[in-house]
């Protein structure tokens, strides 16, 4: 009986089906939340997206200016209609459930950028 081979993680192009799919995601949030007239969402950026490899949950790495709990809670207002967006634009079975987290790498980089410019006008 023959085996059926099986492709080598990451397929033809060279990277795996869920970084491809994150691409995507990532791609069609941040061109539908910059339509979004929300004074809610501020100067709102998505630094990154991260959906689990069976699809259960999406996580959408964010970073604004705006106030933390008037902006999470325009999210899940904006919620469906990211998601009708992502279903229009892609052919995936099922889209996963975005969960919107506040990004808190970039807020770690500014802190110590901050803290390096201190210390390098100390020196001064």
């Amino acid at each position: 009986m023959a085996r059926a081979r099986r492709r080598p993680a990451g397929g033809k192009r060279g990277y795996d089906r869920t970084d491809r799919l994150n691409s995507l995601l990532f791609q069609i949030l941040a061109e539908e939340l910059e339509v979004i007239d929300d004074d809610r969402l501020g100067f709102l950026t998505v630094t990154g997206v991260e959906a689990d490899r069976d699809l259960t949950t999406a996580k959408v790495f964010i970073t604004s200016d705006a106030e933390t709990e008037g902006l999470f809670e325009a999210l899940e207002e904006h919620r469906p209609r990211l998601q009708k967006a992502i279903a229009g634009q892609t052919r995936v079975r099922r889209v996963p459930p975005l969960r919107f987290v506040a990004d808190d790498a970039v807020r770690s980089a500014d802190r110590i950028e901050a803290i390096l410019r201190d210390l390098e006008a100390g020196d001064a």
